[in-house]
C-alpha cells in the first residue's frame, strides 16, 4: 500500500513539539473524545504526517511495517505524555507530576539506541542512525523529547485549551494565546458572546 493512501485518525496537527501532537491524538469532536490512533494504518499515517519534524527519519517502506506492538508503545507512551501534560499545565493548580507516568516516558525514552553520523557526499550533512526497529527508534526520540519538554523551562509554557469541550495542550509561544487553535478561540468567544445574550 502506499502511504499516502493511509487514512489517519483526524487528529489535529497544530504545529506543537511531537510529544504534544501525539498527546493530542485524543482530541474531541463537538465535545466527544475520540482516538486519533485506534488502528495501525491511524498510528503510519500519524507517523508519515509528523516525519519531517522526527528526530529519526522513516522511509514510506518502514512507514508499512508499523505493528500492533508499535501502536501499543505509541498509546501508551501518548497516556503518559498526556498525564504529564495535564498536570504541568497552570489549570491543573500546580498538580504534582505522576511517577508513574514518567517511568513510562522514562522506559520508552530509553529503548532505542540511536547516534548522528556525518556522510560526505554529495555534500556533508548528518544522517540519524540506530541500531533498533526504525518506527520504535522515533518513538523513542518522541519519548525523549517529552523528557526535555517537561524537565526544561516549555513545561511552564504548557497548556490545555481552554476552548468549549477542547482537550488538546499547546505549548504557548505568546503571552495572548489562550486556544490551541482559531477554531477553539472562535467557538469560546461565541459561547461567551451567546451567554451574554442569553442572560435576562
Amino acid at each position: 500500500m502506499n502511504v499516502a493512501d493511509f487514512i489517519g485518525g483526524g487528529a489535529p496537527l497544530l504545529g506543537e513539539p511531537p510529544p504534544i501532537e501525539l498527546a493530542n491524538t485524543v482530541h474531541a469532536v463537538r465535545g466527544h473524545r475520540r482516538d486519533g490512533l485506534r488502528t495501525i494504518e491511524h498510528l503510519a499515517a500519524w507517523l508519515r504526517d509528523v516525519r519531517p519534524r522526527l528526530a529519526v527519519p522513516l522511509t514510506d517502506a518502514e512507514l508499512c511495517e508499523v505493528t500492533g506492538e508499535d501502536l501499543a508503545d505509541a498509546r501508551e507512551l501518548r497516556d503518559a505524555i498526556r498525564a504529564l501534560a495535564s498536570a504541568a499545565a497552570p489549570e491543573s493548580g500546580d498538580a504534582a507530576l505522576d511517577p508513574r507516568a514518567a517511568e513510562t516516558l522514562n522506559r520508552h525514552a530509553r529503548r532505542s539506541p540511536r547516534w548522528r553520523e556525518l556522510l560526505l557526499d554529495p555534500e556533508p550533512h548528518a544522517v540519524v542512525r540506530g541500531t533498533g526497529r526504525p518506527v520504535a527508534a522515533a518513538l523513542a526520540a518522541v519519548a525523549e523529547e517529552a523528557v526535555d519538554l517537561f524537565a526544561g523551562p516549555a513545561r511552564h509554557r504548557l497548556r490545555a485549551c481552554q476552548g468549549p469541550g477542547c482537550v488538546l495542550h499547546f505549548v504557548r509561544e505568546s503571552p495572548r494565546r489562550e486556544w490551541c487553535s482559531a477554531g477553539c478561540g472562535n467557538r469560546a468567544r461565541a459561547a461567551r458572546h451567546y451567554a451574554k445574550v442569553r442572560r435576562p
